[in-house]
């Protein structure tokens, strides 16, 4: 059995620390190259005394300091790196096999696009790659010779149930996607009481365990609204062909419909492990560790369409892929403004999607035609984000 050769960038988040468990159950698989972070350090030194990665790279300067010099101390092999360029040699050396791109927002862009023009097998969690700079990222996937694998649950489902022949959907049959979403803790709440909803409330998910932006983008259904543009990318589907449909009790992880009638889902426990697990192992399948799935004991699934009052942010993501060019990359950034402004104390819960929506009629959107054009509308965005924050009242 060949070792495969693993960058896991963003390793101290939910899903780095979800693929660590996969990669300690199979030993004789995967080789740890290399681990990186933002700025928990502690964490990361925990990782690295465990899996002996040849580098761990942190992002900001002071915490990798403190990394060397724990590392130094306790006589660790690996060798401790810092800044966004290291992130990209980690992602793109000749050594690794595989790069799984965990980093949250638009901070892993660029590694990720590192690691496709190196032709490695990527397993994107990072979203924000797609969303900014679809067209941009499917073009350098295509030149390096690299094979994208979708780690997010729902994408990954979908893959799952494609046809592996490759082709546009129409050549697969295919009439549309449905990608499910749990609603989020306030799917049955009154929408006027989401004005007084905390961070606290808006990062305890019913199902699943993440960090804190992606809990208030699961609240929102932003995230929700990201997977759709991310789906546009991956499976050259239009928005006319993927669907949102809540699906409370998360265990469908999304659907495909095919033009004969056939509707084929993937199922699993609310376990990120698993599309992890599939996506290590592919075309393989390994052991991930996740419970057994217990159709009984839940007894019965749920469906219903989303509220565009209570979800408005899923509105303007269709919106925003429907504009094109750097639309997309504008919504992500003024998301991300939003989203940082309220689990500050700065923001309202329901002012998220009036701030970005607020950030899209005022940007100009233009041709992201070059990965400047994208990160120059990015910068805008937020820019522009950060200025209607301080005025309002």
């Amino acid at each position: 059995m060949t070792v495969q050769r693993l960058t896991l960038l963003g390793s101290t988040g939910s899903i780095g620390t979800s693929t660590l468990d996969v990669v300690a159950r199979h030993p004789q698989r995967f080789e740890v190259f290399a681990l990186t972070a933002h700025r928990q350090w502690e964490r990361l030194l925990e990782q690295v005394r465990r899996f002996h990665p040849r580098f761990a790279v942190l992002t900001e300067a002071g915490a990798a300091e403190q990394l060397a010099e724990a590392v130094r101390r306790e006589g660790l092999p690996t060798q401790v790196r810092q800044g966004e360029s290291a992130l990209a040699e980690v992602a793109s050396a000749r050594e690794v096999d595989s790069v799984l791109a965990a980093i949250v927002g638009a901070a892993g862009l660029k590694p990720a696009l590192a690691a496709a023009r190196a032709g490695k097998r990527l397993l994107l969690a990072n979203k924000e790659s797609l969303v900014m700079s679809g067209a941009l990222f499917m073009q350098a996937v295509q030149a390096g010779g690299a094979r994208l694998l979708p780690i997010d649950s729902e994408h990954n489902a979908v893959f799952q149930c494609l046809p592996n022949d490759g082709g546009s959907l129409a050549r697969r049959g295919v009439r549309r996607i449905l990608l499910t979403a749990s609603g989020g803790p306030f799917r049955t709440r009154s929408v006027e009481s989401l004005e007084e909803v905390t961070p606290a409330e808006a990062c305890a998910h019913p199902n699943w365990v993440m960090g804190p932006k992606i809990s208030v983008d699961s609240a929102t259904m932003m995230n929700k609204g990201l997977e759709v543009i991310e789906a546009h990318w991956l499976f050259g589907a239009s928005p006319e062909q993927i669907e949102v449909v809540i699906h409370p009790q998360s265990v469908i992880h999304s659907l495909v419909e095919y033009v004969d009638g056939s509707v084929l889902a993937q199922l699993c426990n609310p376990d990120m492990r698993t599309p992890i697990a599939h996506a290590l192992a592919w075309p393989e399948r390994i052991e991930s560790g996740v419970t057994p799935l217990d159709l009984v004991r839940i007894g019965r699934l749920d469906f219903e369409a989303p509220d565009p009052v209570r979800f408005p942010c899923l509105r303007l993501a269709f919106e925003a892929l429907r504009a094109g060019g750097t639309a997309p990359a504008i919504l992500n950034a003024a998301n991300e403004v939003a989203v940082e402004a309220f689990l500050a104390g700065r923001l309202r819960f329901r002012g998220i999607p009036t701030l970005i929506e607020a950030v899209l009629e005022s940007v100009a959107v233009t041709a992201a035609d070059s990965l400047e054009a994208v990160l120059a509308a990015d910068a805008c965005a937020r820019s522009r984000a950060a200025e209607l924050l301080r005025e309002a009242p």
